[in-house]
C-alpha cells in the first residue's frame, strides 16, 4: 500500500514539473538508502541522465516563468510529464517487489498506466488553469506561479517517499485547489463570452 502511495505522490508531482520527481528518485537511490530500485530502474541514478535531467530541469525552471513560453512549454510536457509520471510510478511499484507485494508483481503494468493517468490529469489542469492566470495578471502571475508548483512538485515528491502515508492528504489538499481553478476558468470563460455578446455588433470581431 505504501509503495502505492508513494507511486501515487510522485506521478501527481511529475504532472507539476516532469523532473523533479525524476531528480528525487534518481539522487535518493544513488546516494541513500531511501529508494531502492531494481535492476530495470537502475539507469534513473545513472550521473549521465541524472545530468541531463538536470539541465531540462533547469530549462523548464526558467521557461514556465515566461508568459506566453510557458504555454508553449506546456503543449511539449503534455507527453513528457505523463511519460515522467509512468516511469516514477512503475520504479515504485517495481520496487515495492523487494517487499514482496504480491499484488504489484502480478500487475507490473499497473504501475505505468496509473502513473501516466495521475500526471496526464494534473497537467491538464496546469496547463488550462496558466492562460487564465496570465490573462488576469497580464502575465505577472506566472513567475509566482511556476515557483509555487515547483515548490509543490518539489514537497509531494518527499512526501510521497519520506511520508507516503500523507500523500492522501496532500492530494485532497491539491484537489481542492484545482477544484477552486477549474472553477474559476469556467467563470472566466462565461465572462468572456458575456462581454462579447454585450459588445456592439461591430467590435464583436475586434481581438481581446
Amino acid at each position: 500500500m505504501f509503495a502505492a502511495l508513494t507511486g501515487l505522490g510522485l506521478s501527481t508531482a511529475a504532472g507539476l514539473n516532469a523532473y523533479i520527481p525524476l531528480m528525487v528518485v534518481g539522487l535518493l537511490a544513488r546516494f541513500t538508502d531511501a529508494v531502492r530500485l531494481p535492476d530495470g530502474y537502475a539507469w534513473l541514478t545513472n550521473g549521465w541522465v541524472l545530468a541531463i535531467v538536470a539541465m531540462l530541469l533547469a530549462a523548464e525552471f526558467v521557461l514556465d516563468k515566461v508568459p506566453v513560453v510557458d504555454h508553449v512549454n506546456d503543449m511539449i510536457q503534455t507527453a513528457v510529464r505523463p511519460a515522467a509520471g509512468g516511469v516514477v510510478f512503475s520504479a515504485t511499484a517495481a520496487a515495492a517487489k523487494l517487499d514482496n507485494s504480491a499484488w504489484m508483481a502480478e500487475h507490473p503494468a499497473v504501475g505505468w498506466v496509473l502513473g501516466i493517468v495521475v500526471a496526464l490529469i494534473v497537467h491538464l489542469v496546469k496547463a488550462s488553469a496558466r492562460p487564465v492566470v496570465n490573462t488576469a495578471t497580464v502575465g505577472a502571475g506566472a513567475p509566482v506561479v511556476s515557483t509555487i508548483e515547483d515548490a509543490s512538485s518539489l514537497g509531494m515528491s518527499l512526501i510521497a517517499v519520506f511520508l507516503p502515508a500523507l500523500v492522501v492528504v496532500a492530494l485532497a489538499l491539491l484537489g481542492f485547489v484545482a477544484w477552486r481553478l477549474v472553477r474559476r476558468i469556467r467563470r472566466h470563460r462565461q465572462a468572456r463570452r458575456a462581454r462579447a455578446a454585450a459588445a456592439p455588433p461591430d467590435r464583436r470581431n475586434e481581438p481581446w
